[in-house]
């Protein structure tokens, strides 16, 4: 199976996470797979917005933890870091790019949205964080969830003490603009035509100003986080939760 799904339109391209009987986690492929998409689009000049979403039911439930868990330390450390890059390429590109979330984005698959340019969210979309209750910090993307809620409230999402429907997302920043369930994809793509219809100098200016500095920041913010997971994978709480995707 094709891990991500790449269409071109006339002024921009869909990426889809093609996972959907395992709610599109982010295995290490699949996440050299995104890396390489966006590598490519940047090089398309007809490509003037990029849209990322996930097939079936849901956006995307975070890192594979059943591929995690067959590895060693030092396997999970890289693991992480494979889609810590591919995340921050969201940053690094020259053009907008907009989630179009439905069903879950879970974990990674939360600051994975958080990492875009636009967030669009079904109505009873679920966000939450579950690594901290299951036994480790988050190995990648806090600065874009930082940069969107600010530390405090971004320290409660870690905390995984709650979850947000798509309404609370945008209420709290996670999001930006709220669509009916099943339509998250279409109201991206109404954004889309509206970002190619601007100047194409100008607008590209804008993700050129703002984006570097995110993902500069996200590189030293990732590798902060890495070094707290990778003490956390010995600990007994996450040690249990590999232990259960084993099975």
């Amino acid at each position: 199976m094709t891990r991500i799904l790449c269409e071109t339109f006339d002024t921009y391209a869909i990426l889809t996470l093609n996972k959907p009987a395992r709610r599109n986690v982010l295995g290490t492929q699949t996440a050299l797979d995104l890396q390489t998409h966006l590598a490519a689009l940047a090089e398309d000049d007809t490509c003037r917005a990029v849209i990322l979403t996930g097939a079936g039911k849901g956006f995307c439930a975070g890192s594979d933890l059943r591929e995690l868990a067959a590895l060693d330390l030092d396997g999970r450390v890289a693991h992480e870091a494979a889609t810590a890059a591919a995340v921050r390429a969201i940053s690094a590109h020259p053009v907008p790019v907009i989630a179009a979330v439905e069903g879950h984005a879970l974990g990674g698959g939360f600051v994975l949205a958080t990492a875009c340019d636009l967030v669009v969210t079904g109505c009873l979309a679920r966000w939450s964080m579950p690594e901290v209750p299951k036994g480790f910090f988050p190995p990648w993307g806090m600065a874009p969830l930082l940069a969107r809620v600010g530390p405090a409230r971004a320290q409660l999402i870690v905390l995984g003490i709650e979850e947000l429907s798509g309404e609370d997302a945008v209420k709290a920043g996670v999001a930006d603009q709220l669509s009916w369930d099943e339509k998250a994809l279409d109201s991206a793509k109404g954004a889309a035509k509206r970002i190619a219809l601007l100047p194409e100098s100008a607008a590209r200016k804008v993700k050129g100003f703002f984006g570097p500095d995110m993902a500069a920041r996200a590189e030293a913010m990732d590798a902060r986080a890495s070094a707290l997971f990778a003490e956390d994978c010995d600990g007994p709480a996450a040690r249990e939760t590999f232990a259960r995707f084993r099975r």
